[in-house]
């Protein structure tokens, strides 16, 4: 099951969480991330939440399928993943870092503008 943040949308996390899984190499053995009711049941989500995060991995590069059949892994995906996965990590902490120098410029100014 998926804890909601709120920060990303519910599809976003459910890919993310798939990204993560073929990063780790879990799916490599059979080739195919799991079925849309599996994601359903799986992160308690809706089919549309579930149908949007496989396109998402879709447009990622990450899995290839055709109508009516599973959805499998791109030759590359497990690399890929890890990158993107890598790549979020890092856009996450350098956010913070961002929005923490923006909180000290915000708390500047209003030292200057009470003078």
């Amino acid at each position: 099951m998926v804890e909601w943040t709120g920060e990303k949308s519910a599809y976003r996390q459910v890919a993310d969480g798939l990204c993560a899984r073929i990063a780790a190499g879990e799916f490599a053995s059979s080739g195919r991330i799991p079925s849309l009711a599996a994601i359903r049941t799986e992160y308690e989500v809706t089919q549309t939440v579930a149908r949007a995060a496989v396109t998402h991995l879709k447009e990622a590069g990450l899995v290839v399928s055709h109508q009516g059949k599973a959805a499998f892994l791109a030759p590359d995906a497990a690399t890929r993943a890890g990158a993107m996965a890598g790549d979020t990590e890092a856009l996450r902490r350098e956010l913070a870092e961002v929005r923490e120098e923006l909180r000290a410029l915000v708390a500047r100014v209003a030292e200057l503008e009470s003078k």
